[in-house]
């Protein structure tokens, strides 16, 4: 089943949205900013062109800069 991800604009708003929630039995969990930058991180991934190929130096070029 798909999810949902809400993003409540303050506190007051994610206790109203949360309690909502609790009382239509729909199961709730919070983010903390690290899941949340971890999940960018991964949509990020899935975006990148996987067509193009780097060479190492190159890779070790820019590291190194």
């Amino acid at each position: 089943m798909d999810s949902l991800l809400i993003a409540p604009r303050n506190k007051k708003e994610l206790r109203l949205i949360s309690d909502v929630l609790k009382k239509m039995g729909i199961a709730t969990k919070s983010l903390t900013l690290e899941e949340k930058e971890d999940i960018g991180l991964v949509m990020a991934m899935k975006e990148v062109d996987r067509s193009k190929k780097v060479s190492a130096n190159l890779i070790l070029q820019k590291l190194r800069a």
